[in-house]
């Protein structure tokens, strides 16, 4: 044992060597490195656990820069797996990390998991906190959960038995997955760049709490934060009543669940930067740009329209010529609600596109290939 390098919590009323020790034998998982992936790793890896893996098949980007302080403008479109992990060895080159270099799915959550004692869920997704949930669930792992919005974070803990007998997971909060754009995420609703930093802290603080028997983790209740009060307060979470919500039982149950986001009716087809690239080549492709004004960056070199969603219903009474229209906001998901506008208003009669991963994924595409 570094005694040196963890002195300072060696000496801990009621922490000591043998907690340290616990923290050294603990395989910890954090799925995803954004706003509290990053601070939640950092401080696990400071705190000496023994085994850390992260997955995330995402590329850093600009917009990142200002709550994910693993990362540097130098690392723009860069595996964020590899630089966090060069980041994190500098930091306690004591410590075994794992990287996986792609996004959890239904295909390779359950093989994950099992290599680890406790997960971490630092997405910011829907589709993926119900796999993650559901797949914790079935391996019986605790699961750390976090989100963030505005000025507003949540924190709990699921997957563990209380002394009284109950155990909570999170569709024991919200049993069904919402509407695609019902919720907005960060991404949407914005983040000021400290409260992803405050709340991921304090998953790493939670997960130490499991490994090494101190305080009491957040079981069956959620924590809520809001910055702008600085005021906390909890609420009990109870267990459903039985028929709420269906968890899969094995994993066969697991890989036919659905997790992907429910659309309106109309479902509009999500095209990567090639397609998009194929069809502005045509004569007869509009393509519109539903971020308000103020939004970077600027879309050189595509022929574009500019058209707020804030004005969009509006636009809405006028007429398209065009055979193609392909609809792009800044993460793809405005975009989408955007398409679903025209889906109803045109149907089958024009052939409407949404560009997935929107302008970050279209600037990052041309970063890193030139």
């Amino acid at each position: 044992m570094d005694t040196e390098r963890y002195n300072r919590q060696l000496i801990l009323k009621g922490f000591g060597e043998e907690a340290q020790q616990k923290l050294s034998k603990a395989k910890v998982l954090v799925i995803g490195a954004g706003g509290l992936g990053c601070p939640a790793l950092q401080y696990l890896v400071a705190s000496g656990v023994g085994k850390i893996g992260l997955v995330d098949g995402d590329v850093v980007s600009l917009s990142n820069l200002h709550r994910q302080l693993l990362f540097t403008t130098v690392d723009i479109g860069k595996l964020k797996v590899d630089i966090a992990a060069q980041r994190l060895n500098a930091i306690n080159p004591n410590i075994k990390l794992e990287t996986y270099s792609q996004f959890i799915t239904q295909e390779n959550a359950l093989e994950i998991f099992s290599e680890y004692d406790f997960i971490i869920d630092g997405t910011d997704n829907f589709e993926s906190r119900y796999l993650i949930n559901d797949g914790c669930a079935l391996l019986k792992k605790p699961l750390i959960f976090a989100a963030v919005s505005g000025y507003e974070g949540q924190l709990a803990v699921f997957n563990i038995e209380s002394s009284g007998g109950e155990k909570t997971n999170y569709r024991d909060l919200f049993p069904i997955q919402p509407n695609k754009g019902e919720i907005p995420n960060c991404a949407e609703n914005g983040i000021l760049g400290v409260l992803p930093g405050i709340i991921g802290t304090m998953m790493a603080a939670e997960a130490i709490k499991l490994i090494t028997g101190i305080g009491e983790p957040l079981i069956n209740k959620i924590l809520n934060y809001n910055l702008l009060n600085q005021q906390f307060y909890e609420i009990a979470i109870t267990s459903s009543p039985s028929g709420t919500y269906k968890l899969p039982e094995n994993e066969n149950e697991f890989l036919k669940m659905n997790y992907s986001l429910k659309s309106t009716p109309n479902q509009v087809l999500e095209i990567d930067i090639k397609e998009l690239e194929n069809l502005q080549k045509k004569d007869s492709t509009l393509i519109i740009d539903v971020r308000e004004t103020y939004e970077v960056p600027v879309l050189n070199p595509l022929d574009y329209k500019q058209i707020p969603m804030s004005v969009f219903q509006s636009f809405l009474n006028q007429d398209i010529e065009e055979e193609n229209i392909v609809l792009l906001c800044q993460h793809g998901i405005r975009s989408l609600a955007a398409a679903e506008f025209l889906h109803e208003k045109y149907g089958d009669k024009k052939n409407i596109y949404s560009l997935k991963g929107g302008v970050i994924r279209w600037k990052n595409y041309f970063t890193s290939a030139s």
